[in-house]
């Protein structure tokens, strides 16, 4: 199963995340609307506005898949509905215990490139998301010694981080390959304030407005290992 990391964005200025989406080097395959826009690079970055279900800052998981019968039959005994979303027809929403909620439809495309979307699903039970995204085409590939953490690649693009946590919840992340100082002086000279920050694990780039985080790849695998 071909599958693409969609990420998507909900915000009350569309417009701030456009221009941060071209910064980071996505590509829009169409021009950007208000209300939807759709950015390429490793997996899809997605800007909605804002709505009352979804207000400023929320993130949404989804899944491209090139074949939603087949990704519906690999979920079997999940807890999964089948339902028609207007301009995009059939979707599946798989709803894990914790609540948390990961939306799936057709449409899979290969995209690659430097920066990639790693939305991040907190939750208690991480072998359980593992699973999901597992069913769906998505392989692990650096995953904590201790089991608090999985990082999954698609093989259309882009990757979901799943983090051990008490509170559920859908964070924003992206994944960024190469020098991490000069991404934020790029940034920086595109008008966001941007600075680098020294994690135990990696470094990051934190953009304070939109506010985002940016992690470089993980090459100290202390604590964690590479699935074979």
């Amino acid at each position: 199963m071909t599958t693409t990391v969609q990420q998507i964005v909900y915000s009350r200025h569309p417009e701030r995340w456009h221009a941060l989406a071209e910064a980071l080097g996505f590509v829009a395959p169409s021009p950007p609307e208000p209300d939807w826009a759709e950015f390429d690079g490793g997996g899809v970055l997605a800007v909605h506005g804002e709505t009352d279900d979804h207000p400023d800052g929320t993130v949404d998981v989804h899944l491209l898949v090139d074949d939603l019968d087949v990704a519906q039959q690999a979920l079997a005994g999940r807890d999964v509905a089948r339902t028609t979303l207007e301009g995009v027809g059939d979707m599946l929403l798989v709803r894990l215990a914790s609540g948390l909620g990961i939306s799936v439809s057709a449409g899979a495309r290969a995209t690659t490139g430097p920066m990639a979307v790693q939305p991040i699903l907190f939750q208690e039970d991480v072998a359980e998301a593992r699973g999901v995204l597992e069913e769906l085409g998505l392989r692990a590939d650096i995953v904590a010694d201790r089991g608090g953490w999985v990082e999954l690649h698609a093989s259309g693009g882009g990757s979901v981080g799943v983090h051990r946590a008490s509170e559920p919840a859908a964070g924003l992340g992206f994944l960024a390959d190469g020098d991490l100082d000069a991404l934020a002086a790029r940034l920086r000279d595109a008008g966001f304030e941007a600075s680098v920050v020294d994690e135990a694990y990696a470094r990051t780039v934190r953009i304070a407005e939109p506010e985002a985080w940016i992690n470089g790849v993980q090459t100290d695998l202390y604590g964690h290992h590479r699935e074979a």
